[in-house]
């Protein structure tokens, strides 16, 4: 929604300010001059994108509109989810949580998380890292390593989009002097013309520069900046992962490790402790509770 407010301000100041002054808002309608900027800047960007990011970039630009970040509850959901795997594992032993971790989407304990299972790389990431941790050969310092490596991919994957509408922004104010230029070099074939008319021709050139820096600093640079936002908070769920489950492998309790996951959350979305116990680590063992009641009675 922010993002929506903040063009609706931009256009409106810009164009309410152009009026003000005695400009004619219809001198800005120049649809050819749109057609040549934004649409040699989707052809460059093609050029500039394998598929996978440009598909990407579609996602990361659906989630930025929507602010699509983590919020506490869905901190809460991962919390638990690691609590209830860590209690398992502590508690009844590794058959009880190879049983979950190999088949999370049929697994009764993952069930009880729904905004977990939902974010599929999520998922398959807690799976992995409790799978090692199951083989029990790798050290704590090597999956430390392990978690860094493929945190930081993870992030810079994501971060695509943001260098991609990056670079399209830094190319738009070029592409409007070129889209200027030809409206200068169509000027140009009319200098026998009224004065009036080549005036027109010139100003709708002018036009051709003016949505250039327009949309680059305006639009996409914003946008790209967004995206960068929305994707570094949304990667910030794996390092709560990773500082949980390093400090359940270098001994602590179940509800100890959650605290150093609980101290990597951002200020504005973390929880208190006594929150963490209510809504995650109280919460998953009611869960795993209902649950077990629930299939002793179907036996």
């Amino acid at each position: 929604m922010s993002v929506f407010v903040g063009l609706l301000i931009a256009a409106v100041s810009l164009l309410g300010g152009f009026a003000a002054m005695g400009g004619h808002l219809a001198v800005l309608w120049q649809p050819w001059e749109m057609v040549i900027i934004l649409g040699t800047a989707v052809g460059t960007f093609v050029i500039a994108n394998p598929m996978k990011v440009i598909a990407d970039t579609g996602t990361a630009l659906k989630e930025a509109l929507l602010n699509a970040t983590p919020k506490q509850s869905h901190y809460f959901e991962v919390l638990g989810v690691l609590y209830a795997l860590m209690r398992e594992l502590r508690n009844k032993g590794r058959a009880e949580v190879e049983q979950h971790i190999e088949t999370p989407y049929e697994s009764t304990l993952f069930a009880n998380f729904p905004s977990v299972l939902a974010d599929r790389t999520l998922t398959t990431f807690i799976c992995d890292y409790f799978r090692l941790i199951i083989v029990g050969k790798a050290q704590a310092h090597e999956i430390d390593a392990l978690l860094d490596e493929e945190i930081t991919s993870h992030i810079q994957d994501g971060l695509k989009p943001y260098y991609a509408l990056g670079m399209l922004s830094e190319g738009l104010p070029a592409l409007g002097i070129v889209a200027a230029v030809l409206g200068v070099v169509k000027a140009m074939g009319a200098i026998d013309q009224s004065p009036a008319l080549l005036g027109g021709y010139i100003g709708a050139a002018l036009v051709g520069t003016f949505a250039g820096i327009f949309f680059s600093y305006a639009v996409f640079g914003p946008i790209a900046s967004k995206i960068k936002v929305t994707r570094e908070k949304r990667s910030r769920v794996y390092i709560v992962v990773k500082q949980t489950l390093l400090a359940f492998i270098n001994g602590a309790a179940p509800q100890v490790a959650l605290e150093f996951g609980r101290k990597v959350i951002s200020a504005s979305e973390r929880p208190s402790i006594d929150e963490v116990e209510d809504k995650a680590i109280s919460g998953a063992t009611q869960r795993q509770s209902d649950n077990t009641g629930a299939i002793k009675e179907a036996a």
